[in-house]
């Protein structure tokens, strides 16, 4: 068996959006840790500040509302200025609401997820792709959700997006793959994050018998990131502790 060099990602620039706490966190410390520059993209800008400083100099935090498509492009500027073409995207940024059901859901409401979690996306690819094609390549890991794969009561908005991140996903690999840039999605289950730590989710529902942790899910998404996975496009990539399996 082939083993994994000490730092997997050394060298590469990673721009993580919702980077700032919990999953996001997770990605932008576990990709410094195996030698990559990494972009903390978020609307916390105390947060931020505070995790860029903990990775030092080769973190950089930039203030981004992933739907304004002109913050998008002062982030490429920026980070072209300060460290050099993005290789990575990791589109981290999500919301959900409570009571999210069809029947609830004011129009303002049900846009202001697929704003966030759909249209942030998309705009989050369409900046990085030029610097990528110029560049010769590059990684776009987008995270979805299990309920990209199954309906969840409650979720109506956020369920819709998060499908439409997984057909974004297959989409954009088949249209970039001739410029050797690679997209898939991460379905990460129930994850011990603050995002549901007051939905009283049912545990036992998942066959492990427990919540992800942020870091099981950066580690998916380093293998993504790295040249380790470069036969790999267009896929989704399931990690919810058999939660889907029934």
């Amino acid at each position: 068996m082939t083993e994994h060099p000490a730092k997997r990602v050394d060298g590469k620039i990673a721009v993580i959006t919702g980077g700032a706490q919990g999953m996001g966190a997770a990605h932008a410390r576990l990709l410094a840790e195996h030698g990559a520059r990494v972009v903390i993209a978020d609307l916390d800008d105390g947060a931020g500040e505070v995790l860029a400083k903990e990775l030092g100099a080769d973190a950089l935090f930039v203030h981004l509302d992933v739907t304004d498509p002109d913050q998008w492009k002062s982030l490429v500027q920026e980070t072209e200025a300060h460290f050099g073409t993005i290789d990575v995207l990791i589109n981290n940024a999500g919301i959900l609401l409570h009571n999210d059901t069809l029947e609830t859901d004011t129009l303002a409401q049900y846009r202001k997820v697929i704003d966030v979690n759909q249209v942030g996306t998309f705009l989050g690819i369409q900046a990085v792709v030029p610097g990528m094609k110029q560049n010769g390549g590059g990684s776009i890991v987008n995270i979805s959700s299990t309920a990209g794969v199954v309906a969840f009561t409650d979720n109506f908005a956020y369920t819709a997006s998060k499908w439409a991140v997984r057909g974004m996903t297959k989409a954009a690999a088949l249209e970039l793959a001739a410029h050797k840039i690679r997209v898939n999605a991460i379905l990460p289950g129930e994850v011990n994050t603050r995002m549901i730590a007051d939905l009283n989710l049912d545990v036992t529902a998942t066959p492990l018998g427990r919540f992800g942790e942020p870091a099981e899910i950066a580690y998916l998404a380093l293998y993504l990131a790295s040249d380790e996975s470069s036969y790999t496009t267009g896929a989704d990539h399931v990690i919810d502790g058999g939660y889907t399996l029934p």
